[in-house]
Parts: structure tokens; sequence; C-alpha cells
């Protein structure tokens, strides 16, 4: 006969299962748990993979920041990105976080918080603009077909992610990325389309302008 494993009962009167028994049925849980992860994990980033962007996003620039304690200072990173579409729309996003990663990540969801949607002529901006965010001052100004794109590096990253092919850009004033970007933003906010404009003085047609020149000279 077959030598049986002595059963264990609890003093309430159910069996108590044994030390390896619950060891090993624990273990298969675990395996079992790791590995729905890893498939979820790998079909997430293939349906990610077979998704088309919507948005493309570059970061700007990346710094530390430190923020003194009790203990000491502690140090975090500071990521500047931009996403846009390279159509009409465009925007940029700040953040912070304990690694590059995660600032990186915090930055791309802000930007897709504050798009915006430009105003263009054709493959330029509808007029000149000039935007000062604190010490930031941005000159933009629209170009001909050919030109290309006239500016720095943070000017050029944002105009890059747009449709705007011809535009001269200079900035005359502090040379801070995150200030530069916002005053970017700005002017790309304030473009008004051709056909919203407004003259200060009345067209007046060319024969209604000769009248009215005679009749002062009659006068």
């Amino acid at each position: 006969m077959e030598n049986k494993q002595p059963r264990i009962v609890n003093k309430s009167g159910t069996t108590k299962l044994a030390d390896e028994v619950v060891a090993e049925k624990e273990q298969k849980a675990e395996r079992d748990f790791r590995d729905r992860r890893r498939d979820n994990r790998r079909n997430r980033r293939a349906a990610e993979e077979q998704a088309p962007k919507e948005f493309d996003s570059i970061t700007i620039n990346i710094g530390r920041v430190a923020r003194v304690v009790k203990g000491g200072r502690r140090f975090r990173f500071q990521a500047l990105v931009v996403v846009g579409n390279r159509k009409n729309k465009v925007g940029v996003g700040l953040a912070k976080g304990s690694d590059v990663t995660s600032a990186v990540s915090k930055a791309e969801q802000r930007a897709k918080k504050s798009l915006i949607t430009l105003n263009m002529n054709g493959e330029t901006i509808c007029h000149e603009v000039e935007t000062k965010v604190t010490g930031a001052r941005i000159l933009m100004k629209p170009a001909a077909p050919g030109t290309g794109i006239i500016a720095g590096g943070v000017v050029r990253s944002i105009i890059g992610l747009t449709g705007i092919k011809n535009l001269i850009s200079k900035s005359l004033g502090s040379t801070n990325k995150i200030n530069i970007a916002y005053a970017v933003m700005e002017g790309l906010r304030q473009q008004v389309p051709k056909k919203d404009w407004h003259n200060t003085k009345p067209v007046i047609a060319k024969s209604e302008a000769t009248k009215q020149s005679s009749k002062e000279k009659t006068k």
C-alpha cells in the first residue's frame, strides 16, 4: 500500500494544507499573474505600434531642479516638450518628475491639453507679430515661398511641428528656452486671418475719391 501524507486538521475541524502545498500554489499563482501582465504589456505595445500617431513630439529642454528640504537638497527633473500634428495644431507643456522619463511623459500630456489651432496664410503666418513673455521677446514675419524657416533652436522646434514652411524669426530678449517657447505660442495664438482684418480708415473707391476731392476744392 502507498504511504499517504498525514492529514493536518485545524481546531475547527477543517483540513489544513501542508506548507509545501501552500508554497507550490502561491508560486503557481504568481507565475500566472506575471504571464498575464507580460501578455498585456505586449498586446498594448503592439496596439500602440499599429495605431497611427496623431501628434509628433519634440523634447526641447531637460533640466535638473533642486528643492531644499530638512535633510538636504532633493533633485528632480524638468522637461519642456512641444507636440503638433504638422498641420495647424501645436502645444507646449512643462512638467517635473522624479526621473527624465516621467517628466517627459507628464510634459507631453500637458502639451496635448494646451493645444491651439493656429491660422495660416498658405505655408506661412498671416501677418507680422511681436510678443513678449517676461524677458523673452520674439519677432516673427511671414516669408515668401521657398524661404524656409529662418529661426533659432526653440522657435524652429515649435514651427517644425506645424504646417508652416516659410518664416522669418528673431529673438530680441532673454535666451530662456521656456519663456521663448511660450512667447512663440502667444505669437501663433494672435494670428488673425486676412479676411478678418479691419483697416483703421475706410477704403474709398477711386471715382468716389475724385468726387470728394473736387467738392473740397469748390468749397
